[in-house]
Parts: C-alpha cells; structure tokens; sequence
C-alpha cells in the first residue's frame, strides 16, 4: 500500500483519471461499445441485407438466407505510469494529484483513440477518395467531402451515426473552402470558432501529430477517414483503473492506469478512406 496515501485518495484518484479518460478519449464513443469482456478476443456480429419478397398464397415462407459472419477483436493490455519522487513533495498534494491525472488520463485516452484509428486503417475496404479529387495532388477539400458522402450514401449507410476523422493540417486547407466557412452554405460559423464540428452530415473529429502514431502519413499523403459508428467495434476486458504504491528503491509513489481494450472494423461497406496530399493545394 502506498505510505503517506490514505485509502480515500487512492479512491478519489482513481474516479478522477476514468472521469477525465472518459472526456479525453475523442473516438471512444464513435464506435459500437462493449464492455465487461471476458477472455482475451471478442466476437462482433455483422448480420447480412435480405430482400423481401412476394407472398404467394397457400405456398411455403422463402427464407431470405442472410448471411451471418463475425468480426473478432483481440484484446491487449495497456498501462501509463508515472513516479512522483517523495522529496519533491512530502505527499501527493491536490497540484500535482491533479497534473497526474491530466497526464495519466490523456496518455490512456490517446491510446485507446490509436485502437480505433489502426482499426480503421486495417479496415478492408474498396470506398476510398483518391488525392485527385478536387483537383491533382490536394489536401482535404469540398469535393473530396461530398465524394465520402456519396459513397456512404449509395451503400445505404444510415445518416445518423456518421463520423470523420482528420489532421489538423487537413482542417486547416478545409477552412480555406468557401462553401464550409461561408453563412451562405453553412450555419456553422467555422472561422469564428477555427474548427468545424458537423458538416455534410458528418461529426468531425481533429488530431494533431501524436507519438502513438496517429493518422497515416506517407509521402505527404495522410489518410483520413469517415465512417459509421456501427461499422467499428471496440471491446473493453478491464476498463480503466488506477492504482498508487509506494517503491521504496526509488523514494516514490508510482501512480499507474491500466486498462484491457482492442477494436476492429465489422462492416467495410461503412468506411471510407481519404487520402489527403498536405504538400499540394
């Protein structure tokens, strides 16, 4: 047990770094959720389309025989630690209580973003907008916009539950496009705020460069991608928990989060890949 750190602060650390996890993990709530997995994989179903038909009077049901297939997700174990040296501080006061949770919480909330974001770049799917789109060699644009949505659109996806995620870099040429920022198109005041929330029918999310990896970029080409919040699947074995020891080799608490996820994509036909060229227009 950790000295110096009573029961009720180890308790009250730990509900502050899930409660901060929870708002900093963007895409945790962009996918289909399980929690409470037992054993090491999880299995998401994806059920066929069937197509009615004419009912024939005094004749047997034709069965649609739809498919059934599943999408396995392999859990693995993540933990973010950190020491906090008892000579910098006689005890873990509420500053520095409060810099650890911000720091554990984030490091696990980034993580379990990166499952997400490698889920949808192991996603096989033959919806993609080139880089051409819009234009030779550009960066994420108005075309390229309204090309994912038409390929969601013609595969039937479900308008609400649309996601998209992008760099920063990409928002930022977005912001250059007329019909986006401009009240004659769009009631969302993008230059006012610098950012652009819904739009086309899609929840944008925003990434910078990130040391778990992030969103792909090869060559100046980033990969970005929309998709529908059932199309992914993420399944929690452990969700976050925290624990404070003291180790008395290194006269400091340890302060370590851990947590049991992994994420796949389930439905291809609900996600799309834009490439995005930064170095051109």
């Amino acid at each position: 047990m950790a000295i110096n750190v009573s029961n009720a602060f180890v308790t009250l650390f730990d509900a502050e770094v899930k409660q901060a996890y929870q708002g900093e993990s963007m895409l945790r709530n962009t996918v289909r959720l399980r929690t409470g997995v037992e054993g090491s994989t999880h299995k998401f179903p994806k059920i066929g389309k069937g197509v009615a038909q004419v009912r024939v009077p005094q004749t047997d049901v034709t069965p649609m025989n739809v498919d059934y297939s599943q999408a396995t997700v392999t859990l693995s174990d993540y933990i973010a630690a950190e020491y906090s040296d008892i000579f910098n501080q006689a005890k873990i006061n509420f500053d520095e209580r409060s810099e650890l949770v911000q720091v554990v919480s984030k490091s696990i909330g980034r993580r379990a973003d990166q499952l997400i974001i490698d889920a949808l770049d192991a996603a096989s799917t033959s919806l993609t907008v080139a880089s051409s789109i819009g234009g030779a060699n550009t960066n994420l644009n108005m075309d390229k916009l309204l090309e994912a949505k038409k390929l969601m659109d013609a595969n039937n996806v479900p308008a609400e539950g649309r996601h998209m995620l992008i760099h920063a870099n990409n928002l930022s040429a977005l912001l250059g496009e007329t019909e986006v920022t401009s009240s004659d198109f769009n009631s969302v005041r993008a230059l006012v705020s610098g950012e652009v929330n819904t739009f086309l029918g899609f929840n944008f999310h925003v990434i910078g460069d990130r040391d778990e990896g992030g969103l792909t970029l090869s060559s100046g080409d980033r990969q970005c991608f929309a998709w529908h919040q059932s199309s992914v699947g993420m399944a929690e074995g452990m969700g976050v928990r925290t624990e404070i020891n003291y180790i008395p080799e290194k006269t400091s608490h340890l302060v370590a989060s851990m947590f049991s996820a992994g994420a796949v994509g389930i439905d291809a036909e609900g996600i799309v890949e834009i490439t995005c060229d930064e170095n051109g227009a």
